[in-house]
């Protein structure tokens, strides 16, 4: 294993799933006390068992104080203590192997070195996951970043580590009531004046808040829906938290093969704004009228399911919304397995292609058209619906780009479409000049072709060969990631935005290019940018053209959710039927291109 994985490893361990938020027991007007100390707080809610509610008794609920400076003192040094030993855990291994090798004269076969190393990846792994499972924090997010980059870390750190995913220990469940009732309710009101039903076990437990099934009362509308709730007191704990990633960032910096202190710096802008759920129902309206609307603004079929905020039952720590019926994508594959599809099935595959261009075409448009986007994106955070959608929750973390970075960026996609080959002079030119626009910085020793390299190893994940001869992988010593000197914080998330889906094309093994795809609505964005005026006669025509599309989309979605509910062998002929169309559309566009 080389420094750079050793050293990525570690540095994840102190840094992304679901919900996700904080707040202490105090008003926003209070000023928060100087000293750790308990706070108390009465309320008239008890549960029954059956998770209907009542008000018989009124309990004495806890809150959990903030973090004193103690406290985070000994949190970094805990961090530090367990971080330091994994790495050094590899030398160690590195140095004993050399030593054997050199008294025995004979060297360990591939097979022999592979046995050896996976044995110390998951030693490495479960202390790993320990020492996550005593933080927790925002160390849950860094087993979040690992469990999703399966082309980047080892399978045992991947496996291990994908449980933190979507679940941490979650809350009593008076605790949480506790919440809502202070947090909520209007002078005068009661729980059950707003639920009917509240479901004790949560739907999932994060790092930030919780997510329970309720049901409203008739006086609310009566429907299902889903109640995240912040933990008390978390923001100090997580704050602390990411100070210590950006510090061993710092540190490491030599040896990584990205610019981890910026990226650090900037989740920990975002981070803040995850404190206020007010502003997280906002912009899940903002992104919500984004995807359903086209480029004329005409109603349009969403490529993904985004739920909806209960007006009137938003607060800065409580928030009420549509009840989305799934599992997110971190469990899909046991799902899946419960209803006899196999990961190489036809129903499998094309799930996979609908992933990836439900994932591509919501995240194109939201980059593209208004700069204003998800930021949050993991298998947590991906929900599988019982339909066959995809729906996408936890909007805590978005992401505003300036009009010059979403125009630039714009431009990449179409200089990327429009090249006429990997190593054309000219194409790598222009794509490298629009990547140093966009505030890319590489060493000043790096190769002419380094900033094109960058760019299509960012957003082309088809590409075989990577101009200058560097590597495609991240951690190859030859990869055009070494050269990267710092990255525009405006964009960081817009390359995990990237990353998340070139990822899962790779676990897929779907060549996938985001440029390809993302092209035609740069063309058009750059198009209005430019003010053309339209012509009536052709508006008319666009506006037919754009209600069939709406048409044949609905109509595609009906056949789609129909699909699932037919017999499995039934199900399986169709959707290999389906898989055979799809891929002869997609060689046939290839030659075309070719």
């Amino acid at each position: 294993m080389k420094l750079s994985n050793l050293t990525l490893v570690a540095l994840l361990l102190v840094s992304k799933n679901c919900p996700s938020v904080a707040f202490t027991s105090l008003r926003p007007s209070e000023k928060a006390p100087t000293t750790a100390t308990t706070r108390t707080f009465s309320i008239e809610v008890s549960s029954s068992s059956n998770g209907s509610t009542a008000n018989d008794d009124i309990p004495t609920i806890e809150f959990p104080p903030p973090l004193s400076t103690v406290d985070r003192l000994k949190r970094a040094g805990e961090f530090w203590s367990s971080a330091v030993p994994i790495v050094l855990s590899y030398y160690s291994k590195s140095a004993e192997l050399q030593l054997k090798e050199a008294f025995s004269g004979e060297s360990l076969t591939e097979a022999e070195k592979t046995i050896i190393w996976n044995e110390q990846n998951q030693k490495g792994a479960t202390k790993l996951a320990a020492t996550i499972t005593s933080l927790k924090g925002f160390y849950v997010k860094a087993a979040q970043i690992i469990a999703s980059r399966g082309d980047l870390f080892p399978a045992e750190y991947t496996e291990t580590l994908s449980a933190f995913t979507d679940n941490v220990d979650p809350l009593p469940v008076a605790l949480i009531k506790a919440v809502v009732v202070k947090e909520l309710l209007n002078r005068g009101e009661k729980f059950e004046d707003i639920f009917s039903e509240f479901d004790e076990e949560p739907l999932g437990a994060a790092s930030i808040a919780q997510v329970h099934r309720a049901v409203l009362t008739e006086k609310y509308g009566g429907k299902e829906v889903a109640v995240k709730i912040q933990r008390p007191s978390i923001e100090s704990k997580l704050m602390g938290d990411i100070a210590n990633l950006k510090a061993l960032a710092k540190t490491f910096s030599d040896a990584l093969p990205l610019d981890y202190y910026t990226v650090f710096t900037e989740l920990e802008a975002q981070l803040q704004d995850e404190f206020d759920f007010v502003a997280e129902a906002v912009a899940m309206d903002r992104i919500y009228d984004c995807v359903t609307k086209d480029e004329n603004g005409f109603p349009c079929e969403s490529p993904i399911v985004i739920p909806r905020p209960v007006a009137g039952l938003v607060c800065k720590r409580v928030l009420v919304m549509d009840y989305l019926k799934g599992v997110p994508l971190s469990r899909a594959g046991e799902e899946m397995l419960k209803k006899g599809i196999t990961p190489d099935s036809p129903e499998a595959q094309l799930f996979g292609r609908r992933l990836l261009r439900s994932l591509t075409d919501v995240f194109g448009r939201c980059i593209l058209e208004t700069g204003f986007f998800h930021a949050d994106p993991h298998p947590g955070n991906i929900f599988v619906l019982e339909d066959g959608r995809i729906g996408l929750i936890d909007f805590g973390q978005v992401k505003q780009i300036s009009g010059r970075a979403r125009e630039t960026l714009a431009k990449v996609m179409v200089a990327l479409d429009d090249r006429q080959s990997d190593s054309n002079p000219s194409d790598l030119e222009t794509i490298g000049t629009l990547a140093l626009e966009l505030g890319v910085k590489l060493n000043e020793n790096s190769q002419q072709e380094a900033p094109a390299a960058v760019a299509m190893w960012l957003f082309d994940g088809s590409v075989e060969h990577l101009p200058g001869g560097y590597d495609k992988g991240e951690l190859s010593p030859n990869s055009p990631v070494k050269e990267l000197k710092s990255f525009p914080q405006d964009l960081v998330l817009v390359g995990r935005s990237s990353i998340l889906i070139k990822g899962l094309s790779n676990r897929l093994q779907i060549p996938w290019s985001l440029s390809k795809e993302w092209a035609p609505t740069a063309r058009r964005v750059l198009e209005g940018n430019k003010g053309i005026p339209s012509v009536k006669k052709e508006v008319v025509y666009i506006r037919m053209r754009d209600v069939i599309a709406l048409f044949k989309t609905w109509g595609k979605g009906k056949v789609s959710r129909g699909v699932t509910r037919l017999p499995p062998s039934m199900r399986t002929r169709v959707a290999g039927l389906a898989l055979k169309v799809q891929k002869r559309r997609e060689a046939r566009e290839t030659k075309k291109e070719d």
